[in-house]
């Protein structure tokens, strides 16, 4: 079966094309680096993190899981945003396990677009780093309301623009415990602007956010 797979559609790596591999050891060493802190834009308010610029694996990992319907790159991905994690607690920006709960929150995404691709691959991401770390779960709760159109192309006032008021939450305080680290989770920081939505949504809910990680940071 996997042979005829690969006869239709041959395996490459989903970051750099090198053939009969699904990930490379190249770029699963390119993405085990520790986080770098941002600096958004739009300030979100919590300390932003990415394993790395939009560039090489990075950029052409997202694309294909985005793009190209390629969801078994949410398992390395996930595996590099776990690693990160990890580094981040044992550096103390974030509480160790097992002192505090570690929750993952997935940055909303235009239902369509998720409907499109098959499901989000942020969440599948997520999910994935959860696998990787103890004391770690996933939390699904926001959403963009309609109305919010694709961000590509949108200076960095029309991009918060797009999003003000459109990430709701179906969180509430009740589902996180009161020193739980709770990190928004996301592909790519442009501008910060949804972050800063997202945290601003679940501050409201009563959600305390100790940050924010994306795969990578553009612009």
């Amino acid at each position: 079966m996997r042979a005829l797979l690969d006869l239709i559609l041959p395996l490459e790596c989903g970051g750099c094309g090198l053939p009969d591999a699904g990930w490379c050891a190249a770029c699963a060493d390119e993405l085990d680096a520790d986080p770098v802190a941002l600096r958004p834009r739009v300030d979100p308010g919590v300390p932003c993190w990415a394993l790395g610029a939009y560039t090489g694996p990075r950029r052409t990992a997202i694309v294909a899981a985005k793009e190209r319907g390629r969801r078994d790159l949410a398992e390395p991905l996930g595996a590099a945003l776990a690693g990160a994690l990890a580094r981040l607690r044992e550096d103390g920006e974030l509480d160790p396990a097992p002192l505090a709960e570690l929750v993952l929150i997935p940055a909303p995404t235009r239902a369509r677009a998720a409907r499109r691709r098959g499901g989000d691959p942020v969440t599948a991401m997520a999910r994935a780093a959860a696998r990787g770390l103890p004391g770690c779960r996933v939390l699904r709760g926001l959403r963009l309301a309609a109305g919010a159109r694709d961000s590509v192309g949108l200076s960095p006032a029309a991009r918060r623009a797009n999003v003000f008021g459109r990430v709701a939450s179906a969180v509430s305080s009740t589902d996180v415990d009161a020193g739980a680290n709770v990190v928004i989770v996301d592909d790519v920081l442009t501008t910060g602007a949804t972050a800063a939505e997202s945290v601003r949504t679940l501050c409201r809910a009563g959600v305390r956010v100790s940050g924010a990680i994306v795969v990578a940071a553009a612009g």
